[in-house]
């Protein structure tokens, strides 16, 4: 029999109790509570609709840095650094050795350590189940092509690890002042003496100048040094609207990673992740068959940004001393991941397709 419990405890290890039997629960993906492994109690988080809104809520960027970090709020974390990888995640005090989500590598205890870091403002869940999960891993393996025997072996057995990795998303109000040319196409039909005519595409160059404006919408970008940089934005789009108040009830049963990269070194990256919008905004406008920029400035306004965890299911296995990694968005069930080749099956493909045309060959010339 499950028993709704709205008040979960914390524990004296930091951890969330269950009320009726006091047992460590988790949280369950895809709910709004959590779940007791022994006696089956639900316990449901509630979400303060104030907080809610507030939790959405945009941060200046400019009036958050001239107040320094030291004014903002902060949480107490215990993580321990991989020497192999260099994630930084939440570990368990209690764990005397485990071994690297990330890499594969071996962790040790004695490496933890406490430390106090911004606090997220918001989140969004765990929605995609473990074993959902597994199934989604197990799929994209059979849709390999020449993929190691031993691979799919591996994800037989082997579990997915569930982490809250953060992220920087940045607003801004930008407008681009360009110069450059635009370029009009135009044929010229040329006759030779014989009568042969000859068509030439030429092109027109006018000088332009003028103003682009754009309003950037959270930009993401990923705090996280550890994960491959194409593959998490691959796994895009979150679905940002569901955020939540950043709640460690959510966290219980998960790992988490600690930021890596600042506030201010996550803009820089916006910027260069804007750039590709603003050029193409400028091209538009000069118009034309053909575009020349010249020169461009842009200034970035009312800037803000939010620091905001979001769920992967992560997985890194190891073949021939390579680390590979596979990842699932928690939210969408969205599958990403780098894979090893047989050179052996590759190798025999190659060598079957060569005997099959020498074979047509053959019988081609008889």
């Amino acid at each position: 029999m499950e028993h709704e419990n709205p008040n979960p405890q914390k524990s004296k290890q930091d951890e969330v109790a269950c009320v009726n039997c006091g047992a460590k629960v988790s949280f369950a993906p895809g709910t709004d509570s959590l779940t007791c492994e022994f006696c089956g109690a639900v316990n449901k988080i509630e979400v303060d609709e104030t907080l809610r809104k507030e939790a959405i809520q945009e941060i200046d960027f400019h009036e958050f840095l001239r107040k320094g970090e030291d004014t903002s709020v902060k949480i107490e974390v215990t993580t321990i650094s991989c020497d192999g990888c260099g994630a930084s995640t939440t570990f368990d005090p209690s764990v005397v050795s485990d071994t690297c989500d990330f890499c594969d590598n071996p962790l040790v205890a004695a490496n933890a350590h406490t430390s106090s870091v911004i606090q997220p403002k918001a989140m969004l869940p765990f929605k995609v189940k473990e074993k959902e999960g597994h199934d989604m891993f197990k799929n994209w393996l059979k849709k390999l092509w020449f993929a190691p025997n031993k691979l799919k072996t591996y994800a037989k057995s082997e579990k997915l690890a569930g982490i809250y990795t953060p992220y920087w998303t940045y607003d801004a109000d930008t407008y681009t002042q360009y110069s450059g040319e635009r370029g009009d196409d135009y044929t010229v039909t040329d006759t030779d003496d014989e009568g042969n005519e000859t068509t030439t595409t030429h092109t027109d160059w006018t000088y332009v100048s003028g103003r682009v404006s754009r309003f950037f919408d959270d930009v993401m970008i990923p705090a996280s040094k550890t994960l491959p940089k194409k593959l998490v934005h691959e796994l895009e789009p979150w679905d940002l609207e569901n955020l939540v108040p950043f709640d460690t009830k959510y966290l219980s049963g998960f790992k988490s990673e600690t930021y890596q990269i600042g506030l201010e070194e996550g803009y820089a990256s916006a910027q260069q992740k804007m750039e590709p919008t603003i050029v193409s905004d400028i091209n538009r406008d000069i118009g034309g068959d053909r575009q020349r920029i010249n020169s461009k400035s842009t200034a970035y306004n009312d800037i803000t940004f939010k620091h905001i965890l979001l769920p992967i299911w992560l997985s890194a296995y190891r073949y021939n001393e390579k680390v590979y990694r596979f990842m699932i968005n928690g939210r969408t069930g969205e599958v990403q991941g780098e894979r090893p080749w047989s050179w052996i099956k590759i190798t025999l493909a190659v060598l079957a397709v060569l005997a099959i045309i020498g074979v047509i060959w053959y019988f081609a010339k008889k």
